[in-house]
């Protein structure tokens, strides 16, 4: 006789408007293994629940509610610029939040997935193992090396996932640092300059979503599931690399844009944060999309 295992697990996501929290929730949802709940404020939708992750009674409210088995902590302001500009308002939305969140949490055992950067380090020595002191260039990367300390100090047997420069399913061209270069590559009108000084890792949200469930999968069967952990693509682009792959699959010339060695940017950036991901590898998770027949399926409805 063939026994079914009905047993499901619930996992809260965070962030689930944004591009990766989109992918995570749909990643979930999509296994019957789970039952998922995705979490927004300005950008909530009827499929998703208003929260305002700054305020800790709004939190603790929803996580005893709930009661998930696994959080997914996506939420953040990304926009490394942004931050630059507005330090206390970030503090809020990728520290405070992160904290209410880690100690809501614990109180009912369910274990924190806190999602950061490759921009935790200074791009001078890559590839960068889990092991490798953090060394941030700018204020985005050093928010995140604290949301990482504060998540392990909350409960050390949680976990961090890296992650390098993200693409997918998007909503406006501008919602990702990728997919925006197409703009410049359809205005054949304009002359663009790229960056072509930074190598880059893009990849793919879905790929992230992928890892992220298959780690939170091992993590109840294994409570040494925990620390640091890192996830990439292993293909190297510039942003320059990007927009002429991006044309040249659309057959789109690449007279007008041209690359740019100068790196002139409001925040500094690593020139290259290669993360070493042997440590996910080693657990016997492996998914990579290749960023040339990817990215086309992402750009055709913005042709």
């Amino acid at each position: 006789m063939q026994f079914i295992n009905m047993t499901t697990h619930r996992v809260l996501v965070t962030g689930a408007s944004g591009l990766l929290g989109r992918a995570i929730l749909k990643e979930f949802k999509a296994s019957s293994s789970w039952e998922a709940l995705g979490l927004a404020f300005s950008r909530a939708r009827a499929d998703l629940k208003k929260v305002d992750l700054t305020d800790r009674k709004a939190v603790n409210d929803v996580v005893n509610e709930f009661k998930p088995d696994v959080i997914i902590h996506s939420a953040a302001e990304r926009s490394v610029d942004v931050i630059e500009k507005d330090p206390e308002g970030t503090k809020r939305i990728n520290l405070d939040a992160t904290q209410f969140l880690c100690e809501a949490a614990d109180a009912i055992n369910a274990w924190v997935l806190f999602i950061s950067t490759d921009y935790v380090f200074d791009g001078k020595n890559p590839p960068y193992k889990v092991t490798d002191e953090p060394n941030p260039l700018n204020l985005y990367g050093k928010g995140k090396v604290e949301g990482e300390k504060l998540t392990l100090k909350v409960n050390s047997g949680y976990g961090v996932l890296r992650v390098p420069v993200l693409y997918g399913e998007i909503e406006k061209l501008s919602e990702s640092a990728v997919t925006v270069l197409f703009s410049k590559v359809k205005d054949t009108s304009t002359k663009s300059l790229i960056d072509a000084k930074q190598q880059r890792f893009p990849t793919l949200v879905d790929d992230i979503a992928y890892v992220i469930r298959e780690l939170s999968e091992k993590k109840l069967q294994d409570p040494e599931i925990k620390g640091i952990f890192h996830w990439s693509n292993n293909e190297v682009y510039t942003k320059y690399d990007m927009a002429v792959t991006m044309a040249k699959a659309f057959g789109i010339s690449t007279e007008h844009i041209a690359p740019d060695m100068s790196s002139s940017s409001t925040a500094n950036r690593p020139d290259n944060s290669q993360l070493d991901c042997s440590r996910i590898e080693n657990l016997g998770i492996n998914k990579r999309t290749k960023f040339s027949e990817a990215i086309v399926d992402v750009l055709k409805p913005y042709l």
